[in-house]
């Protein structure tokens, strides 16, 4: 019997011949045929299997051969996980294929965290929580199963300190200080290299320059740029103080970090920590405390127009409950902060209050922004929301199962990094602007 592969060459020849003549007959670009004749073919042996890959962008020269043999795979195994090269094995320059990567899995035990198990694998936070779908502050437990992804050689990395002119391209989840860390540089050389601030944002495809030794530390660093939206309210201004952590048994910076509220990648900028860097119990680590002042709002039924990045953020940390006030219709009910970046992703607390949500918004959970207030700590702030739960949950039997977006003052969205001007226009309606 003829294996699927010898069976897609002998009909791959078909599949050509009916294109060259389409194409000399009508101009059709798009065969629908090859896509009919190995779909049927290869519709067996197209799986997940192989849903762990690393990317591969072609090059001068490259076929689908090529490059099975430089990953030490099959070409079966490329097909597999690459079912757009069924129909149409040609190359092109730029073009990306998922090759299997060599993984092993993991059992997350007690004490465990992702900065905790990325350092005993000796690979990049990055990369593990990018292989595992982790968010930023995002817990894990004992008994969840991990993926640890092989680690890069050297000679893949294209190791900054010792070429120039590298070229990154910038993947999903990736930020120039999850790129300064992978490539040993400083954020600064980074971003001054290629002419960035640090309230700048990289997004997916996006190419940066690698600065190599020697031409580090070499420019001039940027200031620091935050160009809001609009204006604050008034020229208040936060203050930030520190307080001491004495590390004890079971700590580690990811704990830290969620304990206080304080994003990761802040707690080791403000102690010039690298992330691999071991705490050990009595080591004594600096808390950043921001005093948020209280600014005036437009009246008493509007709130507080906060900048999420250098306000709202600290106000509304990890793990933080408050009041959800519906702008329009005056519905209350209970949230908590539980995880989010770019802004702030919540869970209704209970049942009672997924019931109150799913009624404000006519009935059916949806990505529907609505203007709304947030109550807490004494505080009315103005914000944003849509309801729809997705993603990541962490409360359970509160018939919720995800999390909803709650939008501030220059909050943007975690896919791209860009602002979303239907919740920016809520939160100002909330604000009486």
């Amino acid at each position: 019997m003829l294996s699927p592969y010898y069976l897609y060459k002998a009909n791959r020849n078909l599949v050509d011949n009916y294109k060259e003549e389409t194409e000399m007959n009508s101009r059709i670009k798009k065969v629908i045929i090859g896509t009919t004749i190995a779909s049927s073919i290869f519709s067996f042996t197209i799986s997940n299997s192989f849903a762990n890959f690393t990317q591969h962008k072609v090059v001068a020269g490259d076929t689908l051969w090529k490059i099975s043999q430089q990953y030490e795979t099959s070409l079966d195994e490329l097909y597999k996980i690459n079912p757009k090269f069924v129909s149409n094995s040609s190359l092109l320059v730029g073009d990306v294929v998922n090759v299997p990567s060599k993984v092993v899995t993991y059992t997350v035990k007690t004490g465990d965290t992702p900065w905790t198990i990325s350092n005993s694998f000796d690979i990049t936070l990055q990369q593990f929580m990018s292989f595992n779908n982790l968010k930023d502050g995002q817990h894990i437990y004992p008994g969840d199963r991990v993926i640890i992804p092989q680690k890069i050689s050297s000679n893949q990395n294209n190791n900054s300190n010792t070429q120039s002119n590298i070229n990154y391209t910038v993947k999903s989840g990736d930020t120039p200080w999850t790129i300064s860390n992978a490539y040993k540089i400083s954020m600064n050389d980074l971003l001054s290299f290629n002419g960035l601030t640090q309230k700048d944002f990289v997004y997916p495809g996006q190419v940066l320059k690698i600065p190599s030794q020697t031409q580090q530390s070499q420019v001039q660093n940027p200031p620091i740029q935050h160009n809001p939206t609009m204006p604050p309210p008034n020229t208040s201004t936060p203050q930030k103080t520190f307080i001491t952590h004495t590390v004890v048994s079971g700590d580690d910076l990811w704990k830290i970090s969620i304990r206080y509220g304080i994003p990761f990648s802040e707690l080791l900028q403000v102690n010039g920590f690298k992330e691999n860097h071991i705490v050990y119990i009595g080591d004594k680590i600096n808390i950043p405390v921001y005093n948020i002042p209280v600014k005036p709002t437009k009246g008493a039924q509007f709130g507080e127009l906060l900048d999420w990045w250098t306000e709202a953020q600290y106000v509304v940390p990890i793990n933080k409950t408050f009041k959800i006030i519906d702008f329009n219709t005056g519905k209350e009910w209970f949230a908590k902060r539980t995880i989010g970046a770019n802004h702030a992703d919540c869970e209704p607390l209970t049942a009672k209050d997924a019931a109150i949500m799913k009624e404000v918004w006519g009935g059916n959970f949806s990505w529907a922004r609505r203007p709304v207030i947030i109550e807490v700590d004494g505080r009315r702030l103005a914000a944003s929301a849509s309801s729809l739960p997705h993603d990541i949950q962490y409360i359970t039997n509160n018939n919720f199962n995800g999390h909803f977006d709650l939008y501030f003052l220059n909050s943007t969205r975690h896919v791209d990094g860009k602002g979303d001007p239907e919740h920016q226009k809520n939160l100002l309606m909330a604000a009486g602007n």
